[in-house]
């Protein structure tokens, strides 16, 4: 079976997992890209599970203004230090932790966590906090977060 170059960039970049690891799981599903992801994505969630009990000491609030002005959300969004938080990858996922929130009434933290991603409803907000743990290897959480909008 010939593994393609594109998937293994790909999944690299959805999952945050090694080459080599990436190489293993498309052997073991014959190139099922679908497949593997769905694999790498359980082992992304265990490693992100490990690093579970450490503390959160630092993070960002971000906010969030959808066109129009109507909507809008803050978010606070922990790591484990300042070098983590300024990171591109920290900060792309904060943006789309708040503009989640902005798509409708969430009660609680464990409601966003749950939700299907907006720009891609194969992941759920978890997933794409998991994928950025992985690739900065920090613990990272959602904090709190507050939604704001014209006429509630």
């Amino acid at each position: 079976m010939k593994i393609k170059t594109e998937d293994i960039k790909k999944l690299r970049n959805e999952t945050g997992a090694g080459v080599m690891e990436i190489k293993e799981v498309l052997e073991e599903t014959d190139g099922d890209y679908k497949k593997a992801y769905l694999k790498l994505m359980k082992k992304v969630a265990k490693k992100a599970a490990k690093k579970s009990d450490r503390i959160i000491k630092d993070g960002l609030v971000h906010a969030y203004i959808h066109s129009g002005g109507k909507v809008g959300s803050i978010v606070l969004v922990g790591c484990e230090t300042d070098f983590v938080a300024k990171t591109e990858d920290f900060e792309t996922l904060c943006h789309n932790v708040a503009m989640q929130v902005c798509t409708e009434e969430f009660k609680t933290v464990e409601d966003v966590l749950n939700s299907e991603f907006i720009k891609d409803s194969s992941k759920k907000i978890s997933d794409l906090i998991n994928e950025t743990v992985v690739k900065v290897g920090e613990k990272i959480e959602l904090v709190k977060f507050t939604r704001f909008a014209v006429g509630e």
